[in-house]
């Protein structure tokens, strides 16, 4: 809490204060309306709330009746910013406030660099309840929202993080304010950015506050299997470059370098990686055991390898990768307008034994599919007579199926992810995706709330449906052996 200090009352003007006044006439008008609206006569609404915040903009500007003086200091400054204020309207705002000018009426604030720039919006937002504000300025805003428990405020500036995670900003916003929201506890605003990173990490993974990501915001991600990314190899070589520039503990290098799903990087890549990189060379010893069940996961057959060993960990299973041989890209022009489809192949799966192999996947949209409950039927009491079906009622359908089936899938199922592309902030971003599992050949909730008739919707990037349909082949044990 920063250092308050006070002195005692002074003289007010005679005139009074205008801030009461305006108060009085504010009540006053929401009276008369109500009266106005209850009588027998035409009802009509006479609103002047803009002229009023105009004239308690001014009120605070010109400092007119003013009651209270607020002087905010730095200790990176000896001047202090001054405020001639209004007691009344800050203590209605602020309850910090109200107890601080009980019985002062001039106070001493202290705040840092980072706050106190903006303590002139923060005071004008207390008067007209309305705040402009920049990426890099939400945090310092929260706390002074918090500090004074202005609520309103501090619930606001928590919404539009949310709602800004897309921004573009030149050194990037997202993982700091991930990491003041595990400071603060808000965990809706944690959510929200660890979910952000974890579908857009190619376009974090790339920018400047990649260094800045936090080893336990690092190892959240690691963890997690819906991470949206070109391939494990570009995790690896993002995770080297954060070792080399964060030079952390040993132990920690090494719980961050095994949470690499090397099973995912082919042989190649792999043998590469051991005679190249700096970092694994230095900690070899850490990740040596996973390497070699790498090697021994692409050079046995996948039946025979989960004899040996649990192929249902994370380290056997796919994160959502974007390389061609995991999924394709679907861009559907005009997607209002009637069914389409397509096909395209994927690899059986993860090991170098089914390199060789393919699925192909045959893919099915409608833009306005009816449950059964909503299709027409006929009526026995007017001949011909069909019940109307408006268009609106049908819902986005996708469905995607195999071509064939084969031998080579025993002991391979597959779960599939749709990814649905918007654009935010004039950024390409991804902001839904769907999972389903091979028991299940259609996305359940599809687009349920997407309007595709509008052009203007947020799901369409210039009246097409951007889509990347993902396909990850997950081994299972169909014989356990003991080792």
């Amino acid at each position: 809490m920063a250092r308050l200090t006070g002195t005692q009352p002074v003289a007010t003007r005679c005139w009074g204060c205008a801030a009461t006044a305006f108060l009085l006439l504010l009540l006053t008008v929401q009276a008369a309306q109500k009266a106005d609206l209850s009588g027998d006569g035409a009802a009509a609404t006479i609103n002047h709330s803009l002229m009023l915040l105009q004239r308690l903009q001014e009120l605070l500007q010109n400092g007119n009746g003013s009651d209270t003086v607020l002087r905010v200091r730095t200790a990176a400054s000896d001047e202090a910013k001054v405020f001639h204020t209004h007691q009344l309207l800050l203590s209605l705002q602020s309850e910090v406030f109200e107890s601080l000018l009980h019985n002062q009426s001039v106070i001493t604030l202290h705040e840092p660099p980072e706050t106190a720039v903006l303590f002139e919006k923060f005071i004008r937002y207390l008067y007209c309840g309305g705040v402009s504000i920049l990426l890099h300025q939400a945090i310092p805003m929260h706390q002074l929202a918090s500090k004074y428990r202005v609520w309103g405020l501090q619930r606001g500036m928590a919404d539009y993080m949310k709602t800004h995670l897309a921004s573009e900003s030149s050194q990037g916003h997202v993982v700091g304010w991930y990491h003041y929201a595990v400071r603060i506890g808000d965990t809706a605003l944690q959510e929200s950015c660890l979910q952000f990173l974890a579908w857009n990490l190619s376009a974090v993974l790339g920018s400047a506050e990649w260094g800045s990501v936090s080893v336990e915001l690092l190892l959240l991600l690691l963890e997690r299997s819906d991470l949206v990314l070109h391939s494990e190899l570009e995790l690896y070589t993002a995770v080297e470059s954060w070792l080399s520039r964060r030079q952390p503990e040993d132990p920690v290098a090494a719980r961050v370098l095994r949470a690499i799903r090397y099973p995912m990087i082919t042989p190649s890549q792999l043998f590469r990686l051991q005679t190249q990189s700096v970092v694994l060379a230095r900690h070899y010893g850490a990740v040596q055991d996973l390497l070699f069940q790498a090697f021994q996961f692409h050079a046995a057959s996948p039946l025979h390898f989960a004899k040996y060993f649990d192929v249902n960990c994370s380290m056997f299973l796919p994160r959502n990768y974007l390389a061609p041989s995991w999924g394709s890209q679907w861009v559907i022009n005009n997607p209002a307008r009637d069914d389409r489809s397509t096909s395209f192949q994927t690899q059986l799966g993860p090991s170098s034994h089914d390199a060789g192999k393919r699925v192909t996947w045959n893919v099915l949209f409608s833009p306005r599919w009816l449950p059964v409950s909503l299709r027409p039927v006929y009526s026995d009491t007017v001949s011909g007579a069909v019940q109307p079906v408006r268009i609106e009622d049908g819902r986005p359908r996708l469905v995607i199926t195999p071509a064939m089936s084969s031998p080579d899938f025993a002991g391979v199922s597959f779960q599939k992810t749709v990814l649905v592309g918007v654009r935010q902030q004039g950024r390409v971003l991804v902001k839904h995706a769907y999972s389903f599992h091979q028991s299940s050949d259609e996305v359940s909730d599809f687009l349920a709330h997407a309007d595709l008739q509008k052009r203007a919707s947020e799901y369409l990037i210039d009246n097409s449906l951007h889509l990347h349909i993902i396909i990850k082949p997950v081994y299972h044990s169909l014989i356990k052996v003991k080792k």
